[in-house]
């Protein structure tokens, strides 16, 4: 598996190939990694994305989960930059409950890429975070995109 850490407003992450696709970002910085053509061009998204550039990204992606959880993700990515949707309306539209999408949420190999830091409880409230700092992490994210409720 190759890898590449690369600074952000967020402090270090690390993303990570296999089979030539992204297959986790994870907070922090592993020394000793190989930059390759899609890590490049993943690392240059992000930045542009930190940069106000990006709104998306266009990467092959191949997070591991289970099949729901891969299906949580997948929905994720439909959620437009600097909008939000809450636990529940995502739980309906996919036949389950608001609970099994946090989890899904929580265990995200692909923050920022695949954006659940989008997703947001009932009446608005922030509900939770995984990543980094937690809520001041998820804060951060939808400041950036605008999100007029952060």
């Amino acid at each position: 598996m190759s890898y590449l850490s690369l600074k952000s407003p967020l402090g270090d992450l690390t993303l990570f190939e296999e089979g030539g696709k992204i297959v986790a970002l994870e907070w922090g910085r592993v020394d000793g990694g190989t930059e390759t053509p899609l890590l490049g061009e993943g690392r240059n998204q992000l930045e542009q994305y930190f940069d106000g550039e990006r709104q998306g990204f266009d990467l092959p992606l191949a997070p591991s989960g289970s099949a729901f959880q891969r299906k949580v993700w997948a929905s994720l990515q439909h959620i437009p930059y600097g909008e939000v949707r809450r636990y529940g309306d995502l739980a309906a539209e996919l036949g389950s409950a608001a609970r099994a999408i946090g989890g899904a949420c929580a265990r995200n190999p692909l923050p920022i890429i695949v954006p659940c830091h989008r997703v947001v409880a009932a009446g608005g409230s922030l509900g939770g975070y995984s990543g980094l700092e937690g809520l001041d992490t998820k804060r951060f994210l939808l400041t950036l995109e605008g999100w007029p409720g952060s």
